[in-house]
């Protein structure tokens, strides 16, 4: 069988740094709020071109952080893509205001900045583009959109880590990106992670406050904050990854133009990446009408796959109170019926990627 991610494979090829990473952690006898999460937090802010970075338990948290630290919260909206992962809009609720789903461009599957100004209200505080399956949004004219509206931009990076927009990194564009470092993500901890990078130190202290109970002080607390701190063992082990990053995307890209010359001239549509993107190719996501069947000839074939994802927030039970019902975000909805997920990561051999080219051409 040919794994959709193999992620034991991938962390034993970082076991001897991952161990001395844990030893240090162990010897030092500070487990919260050290020197490790300093060090990491400065080290992915210089890697994403951000002054400031600002570790916390998960991306949840981050985005949830990051809209309160901007203080977004009840009575206001928030516009969300209608095609990503729930997080982005449970954020959002999270933080006591109203998602207000906008269709994407259908060619990259991220926000589609044409359309955002029929959406933007009154009650319009924030932007939120997703950076989805590796790819940046098209980050100039949403940044003029809301500059134009007064509004905030907070980016979604979960997916992205390495990828850039017009010659530059992911990290701080918009006012803050949000970033998950979840096992599965290209840059993936041994549990749960996240972290926010910015270029606004006051934000960023914010964020410090909020994520340590509301507290610069042990025991005294300004505001009313959270329990969502980075703690020293991730952030160490993340450190002892960070290197291997841009390698290991670089294998990912290397994978996908193996995908996208081998899968070419077949009824699936593929990954299109705009001209001023590099993408971190966390996802290659392709496109049939006939999705479900694909996916079991492929699993019988021994290939595994994911889909990324299987029903649109909109129609999620979470979010009947909004109203929402089929057929409201048609171009979300369609890419929800069609996308499939295919093998990709930094220990995914060429070989393997061959084979499952073959199972593909030989189902569709």
């Amino acid at each position: 069988m040919i794994p959709f991610l193999d992620l034991k494979a991938v962390n034993l090829t970082h076991a001897e740094s991952l161990r001395a990473a844990f030893d240090r952690v162990l010897a030092s006898g500070w487990f919260i709020l050290g020197a490790e999460t300093e060090a990491f937090e400065q080290e992915w802010a210089t890697y994403c071109g951000a002054r400031h970075g600002v570790g916390v338990a998960n991306g949840l948290d981050a985005l949830t952080l990051s809209l309160r630290a901007l203080d977004i919260g009840d009575g206001d909206e928030v516009l969300v893509p209608s095609n990503t992962y729930i997080a982005s809009w449970l954020a959002v609720t999270q933080a006591g205001a109203r998602p207000v789903p906008v269709e994407p461009d259908p060619r990259t599957y991220n926000l589609d900045p044409s359309r955002l100004e029929s959406a933007i209200t009154a009650r319009t505080r924030a932007i939120m583009p997703v950076h989805l399956y590796g790819q940046a949004a098209n980050l100039d004219p949403i940044l003029d959109i809301a500059r134009k509206h007064g509004l905030r931009v907070i980016e979604d990076g979960a997916q992205a880590h390495g990828a850039t927009y017009k010659g530059r990194r992911i990290g701080a564009h918009g006012d803050v990106v949000a970033w998950s470092f979840y096992p599965g993500k290209n840059l993936g901890a041994l549990g749960d992670g996240g972290a926010i990078t910015t270029d606004d130190p006051e934000l960023a202290e914010r964020i410090r406050v909020l994520r340590n109970y509301g507290s610069r002080v042990k025991y005294h607390n300004e505001v009313i904050g959270w329990n969502s701190r980075l703690d020293e063992l991730q952030a160490a082990l993340l450190r002892a990854k960070l290197p291997s990053l841009d390698r290991e995307n670089r294998h990912r890209a290397l994978i996908a133009d193996l995908y996208t010359q081998g899968l070419s001239g077949l009824d699936l549509v593929l990954p299109y990446i705009a001209p001023d993107c590099v993408s971190a190719w966390h996802l290659y996501v392709v496109r049939h009408p006939q999705r479900d069947r694909l996916a079991h000839a492929l699993k019988e074939s021994g290939v595994g796959t994911v889909i990324h994802y299987p029903v649109p927030p909109h129609l999620q039970p979470a979010y009947t109170g909004l109203k929402h019902g089929t057929g409201d975000f048609p171009i979300s909805e369609a890419i929800h019926r069609e996308v499939l997920s295919l093998p990709l990561g930094p220990t995914l051999s060429f070989a393997q990627a061959e084979k499952v080219v073959a199972a593909i051409r030989a189902a569709v």
